[in-house]
């Protein structure tokens, strides 16, 4: 395989595939779509307008390894839950003191954005609710596990894990996790969630805020839908930056 090779056009074009395959919880009071920031949102924003549901982000956090950042040792999310990759750990020696700190800092992050994302938009009522948790893809699954771990805490009647593309590895893992999992697409060799993206360009905390910003208005201007089938009628046109 190629490493040229793209299935996606971007982030928006993969939520309104992947919004496809979740058409049955269209319309639904009781769904919402929870987006991982920040490459998350733009997906789930397409998921959540198709389906005609409440769009909310949930924030994770991957603790690298010192001196390798891009190298996920573990995540923490909101709520305080933390999931540690004991193998990684292990092996490349991280001490309890390195993790603590990294974890710290990350914590303020994740503090930062939350208020950056929501400002004094108060956080999804998630109890009782099903909650269709979406990002862009799944590589290791790090952090996308401690939100799972996390939203359980909540009480949710059901947790969908959502993603374009995962390694199979990734997806297969996640049926243990969650009570359901959607991967469009489990390609072999893997290698990495962006090579899947013609455009992977970085979501900004901006577009971020905008996308919630819109999904808001939509959701406060749209009445109830008497079909249950997505369509595209209401698409708001929002330029992927460049």
């Amino acid at each position: 395989m190629s490493v040229a090779i793209h299935r996606f056009e971007d982030r928006y074009a993969a939520g309104r595939e992947l919004a496809r395959e979740l058409r049955k919880y269209a319309n639904r009071p009781d769904v919402r779509v929870l987006a991982l920031p920040r490459g998350g949102v733009p997906v789930g924003y397409e998921v959540a307008k198709e389906l005609g549901v409440l769009l909310d982000v949930f924030l994770v956090r991957k603790l690298g390894v010192p001196g390798h950042e891009e190298l996920a040792m573990g995540a923490i999310a909101s709520g305080g839950v933390g999931v540690i990759n004991r193998e990684v750990v292990d092996q490349l020696g991280v001490s309890r003191e390195d993790i603590q700190r990294v974890a710290r800092e990350e914590q303020r992050e994740l503090e930062r954005r939350e208020q950056a994302y929501r400002g004094e938009q108060e956080p999804s009522l998630l109890r009782g609710q099903t909650l269709l948790l979406v990002d862009d893809g799944l590589a290791t699954g790090s952090t996308m596990r401690a939100a799972v771990r996390a939203l359980k805490q909540s009480g949710p009647a059901r947790i969908v894990v959502a993603v374009p593309v995962a390694s199979a590895e990734a997806c297969q893992a996640f049926e243990h996790e969650a009570d359901e999992v959607v991967c469009l697409e489990t390609p072999k060799p893997f290698r990495a969630v962006g090579l899947w993206y013609r455009d992977f360009s970085q979501t900004s905390d901006e577009e971020v805020r905008e996308l919630l910003w819109r999904a808001r208005e939509l959701a406060q201007s749209s009445g109830p839908r008497d079909d249950a089938t997505p369509t595209t009628s209401r698409h708001l046109e929002l330029a992927t930056p460049p």
